[in-house]
């Protein structure tokens, strides 16, 4: 049992990582929609920083995973798949995966010229990150049902 508390130690600064760069990579796309057309030197810095964490990013979520699914696989016949609260984090991983995977998307969308929104809707896209970590720790913590 003294290894799933390793486990669990390590999903836990992992996806606390993960998320930080889900915090982050939303605000350079709001400074990405900001910048003039005609600087290319700062499109091409924001760019350059978007790509970076974008990569260690995939690298800190594959890491959480394979822990939390690690945990999932440790769980004592199933006690864990039995509450529902398990069952709303786990649809939040997945709505957070789908947003870190629409964040790729948005950063191919910036390296093609083709962004067409604006930094307001970045500053709102940017708080779904935030709604999605908040949702997991209550779950997890509070453990509401």
């Amino acid at each position: 049992m003294h290894w799933f508390l390793w486990v669990k130690a390590f999903h836990i600064v992992f996806v606390a990582s993960w998320f930080a760069a889900l915090f982050y990579l939303p605000r350079i796309f709001v400074n990405l929609a900001m910048v003039p057309k005609d600087s290319h030197a700062e499109r091409e810095r924001l760019l350059l920083m978007a790509r970076k964490l974008l990569r260690f990013g995939n690298l800190l979520m594959v890491i959480a995973l394979l822990l939390g699914l690690a945990m999932l696989g440790h769980n004592w016949r199933g006690y864990l798949l039995g509450q529902g609260w398990m069952w709303v984090k786990l649809l939040l991983v997945a709505i957070s995966l789908g947003f870190h995977w629409r964040c790729a998307g948005l950063l191919q969308e910036f390296e093609h010229l083709a962004n067409r929104r604006s930094h307001r809707w970045f500053r709102v896209f940017n708080e779904m990150s935030v709604l999605l970590f908040a949702g997991a720790v209550v779950m997890v913590v509070v453990r509401p049902f």
